[in-house]
């Protein structure tokens, strides 16, 4: 009777079921069964309040995805669902489950930030925000901003791992150093925007005592920027046996299937078709990453590969699939001599769609089978189960919907930025690409509004409601840049895909591509980093050590 009460008072104060998350409480969730069809349901909840919560309850094995490439926001249940009990074990009578965490700041004390994310546009903002008037609280599954640009030369050892990740208390001191700062390893589950709360758990491997852990965060104002996860556009078998391209992780599971690959191919035994499946690099996406990681592959291939792995150089190859042209966002002139470059470099270029992945071979949608060893898929970014799950208007694309001023309309002091983010369509703008450089500039221009406000004392909840918030973002673009391997990079300066502009190709683009990079990483630290790989991979070759056992 006792687990009744508290089940029907948790129940009729948040208006939603509750779940279960380890086996001590089956009884717990039985109990709440018995009563479900006298109780309000989580649809209500939803549909007469501006709260928004992650709704998901079927159980993901996320370990898996991990060990695959995909990053994901874990979702085992709804916020509502399963509450953290302070200070009681299962059995005891108490009235009011609750979340351990934050709770709201008072009078007198500083105004809390809250970020979601830790890529470019959440780094931005974090680095740019000012201590005195803020205190911050980051949450992020990462502790660290990843320097994408330059993850794919990680992939084949011409960079270190560690020459790509800046950890974010160096890029933010007071998450470190300042007394209500706080980084927190975790993912967001739920977001309430009545309460100005957001519930997080974590994973930690059984080092605690609950499993996930979960927790909430007041706010006063809250920083969307969780980024987004790669699209597979629902095509069987592609999370299961595809790589992506956009974590630390990734590619380090990249280097050690081709090590592995190129290695167990040298075994006595190996038939001459199971080599040549074992070392078929297939690219899945022609955009810059798929491109950049063709060419890092043709160089591994060609100045590495040819002398450490002489017994089998002639069975390795590389294949870069794209339904339309590669680069499609360039000049038709780069376009073509990165075509030209790759094809003589060994990369062969295919056209086609793909129906299928199976564990050893791809299926096109022309019946063609493309037998592969590593598959790697880059065919951009959609918006993540997280966002797909909030009940936040969304933008063309499925993006959180945000005005002018990068604030989300239909509640208070909640704003989206970097990938997760896009124009509503009233606003009459488009939905600015995926780019670090817009998530980028998207962070600069949002701290600076957050500092303003702040010095005008609107940065507690409910307070900006009056106050102007200046000039809207405006987004010009400056340009792509893709290297293709063999010194040789494409630079793009034209502000869009029509307009007129410079465009250059070949070793002088190569140099100016390694110079912008290496000015744009964050730190002097991994400036350092990358530029002595740089030089060490010049002098000596690439490390072609496999560390790991699986």
């Amino acid at each position: 009777m006792a687990l009744a009460r508290v089940a029907r008072s948790s129940l009729r104060r948040s208006g939603g079921g509750i779940g279960c998350y380890s086996s001590e409480r089956e009884i717990f969730c039985e109990v709440v069964s018995a009563e479900r069809s006298a109780l309000p349901s989580f649809d209500n909840v939803k549909a007469n309040g501006n709260s928004s919560f992650f709704s998901g309850t079927r159980k993901v094995d996320h370990s898996s995805f991990w060990r695959r490439g995909v990053t994901t926001t874990p979702h085992y249940h709804s916020p509502l669902a399963e509450r953290i009990v302070e200070g009681t074990e299962l059995g005891l009578d108490h009235e009011e489950p609750r979340y351990a965490g934050l709770e709201a700041t008072k009078p007198g004390e500083k105004p809390r930030v809250v970020v979601l994310g830790s890529g470019w546009a959440a780094c931005r903002f974090l680095k740019g925000l000012d201590t005195r008037i803020y205190d911050v609280v980051c949450i992020s599954p990462r502790n660290h901003m990843v320097f994408t640009p330059l993850l794919a030369s990680t992939c084949v050892g011409t960079l270190e791992f560690r020459s790509v990740a800046e950890p974010v208390s160096q890029i933010q001191s007071a998450l470190a150093t300042e007394p209500n700062s706080y980084f927190y390893l975790a993912s967001c589950t739920g977001i309430d925007t009545n309460k100005h709360e957001v519930y997080c758990e974590t994973l930690s491997n059984g080092v605690l005592p609950r499993e996930p852990h979960q927790f909430k965060v007041a706010y006063d104002k809250l920083v969307i920027a969780a980024g987004a996860e790669p699209l597979t556009f629902g095509i069987k078998g592609v999370k299961e046996n595809a790589y992506f391209l956009r974590e630390v992780n990734h590619a380090q599971e990249i280097r050690k299937k081709l090590l592995l690959n190129l290695m167990l191919s040298e075994n006595p035994g190996v038939s001459e078709e199971e080599k040549k499946r074992l070392l078929h690099c297939v690219i899945v996406g022609g955009g810059p990453t798929g491109v950049e990681f063709s060419g890092e592959l043709s160089d591994f291939i060609m100045k590495d590969v040819e002398e450490r792995y002489t017994h089998v150089k002639d069975y390795i190859k590389v294949t870069l699939i794209e339904a339309n042209d590669i680069l499609s966002s360039f000049d038709v002139g780069l376009r073509q001599y990165a075509t030209n470059h790759l094809t003589k470099s060994g990369v062969q270029l295919k056209r086609g769609i793909v129906k299928e992945v199976l564990p050893k071979e791809i299926i096109l949608n022309d019946g063609t089978v493309v037998p592969y060893g590593l598959l790697v898929w880059s065919t951009g970014v959609g918006p993540s189960e997280f966002v797909k799950s909030l009940n936040l208007p969304k933008s063309p694309g499925g993006r959180i919907g945000v005005d002018e001023w990068l604030r989300v309309p239909s509640v208070e002091d909640v704003f989206a930025l970097g990938d997760c983010g896009g124009f509503l369509e009233e606003t009459g703008k488009p939905v600015l690409p995926a780019l670090a450089q817009v998530a980028e500039r998207q962070g600069k221009y949002l701290v600076e509004l957050f500092n303003r406000i702040g010095k005008q004392d609107a940065g507690k909840a409910f307070n900006a409601k009056n106050i102007p918030f200046g000039d809207p973002f405006v987004y010009r673009h400056l340009g792509s840049m893709a290297s293709v391997g063999g010194y040789k990079a494409l630079v793009d300066l034209r502000q869009s895909k029509d307009a007129k502009g410079i465009s250059l190709a070949g070793f002088l683009s190569f140099l100016i591509w390694r110079s912008a990079y290496l000015t744009r990483v964050v730190s002097w630290r991994n400036r350092f980093y990358v530029a002595m790989n740089w030089a060490t991979t010049m002098a000596f070759g690439r490390d072609n050590s496999r560390i790991g056992t699986n």
